[in-house]
């Protein structure tokens, strides 16, 4: 449920997440591979989509078209939004150094 409302508050959807875990169920690594850098570049566009959203909220608010529950809401999205990838960013950075770590 939590994971479900994080993913909605960056704009990527469950559909998406449950695509790529059924394209990454029956598909060679490489084909894996794209699948993941085409979801991560979805996610990040998606995360850029907010902050240019916020930005719009709040210059409609500054001439007086949006409410200030209007410009928190967008702003409480975007940086939810950014949160939630620098997250990510960390848990990837440390599987990867993880994985550097193993003795062969």
């Amino acid at each position: 449920m939590i994971i479900n409302n994080l993913l909605g508050a960056s704009g990527i959807s469950a559909a998406s997440m449950s695509q790529l875990h059924n394209a990454q169920a029956g598909t060679t690594p490489s084909e894996a591979t794209a699948s993941f850098a085409d979801f991560l570049k979805k996610a990040v566009d998606s995360v850029a989509a907010q902050e240019q959203n916020s930005h719009a909220v709040t210059d409609q608010f500054l001439v007086g078209n949006a409410d200030v529950s209007d410009v928190m809401i967008a702003s409480t999205k975007a940086e939810l939004s950014l949160e939630m990838t620098a997250q990510v960013r960390n848990k990837v950075v440390e599987a990867y150094q993880e994985v550097m770590r193993m003795q062969m």
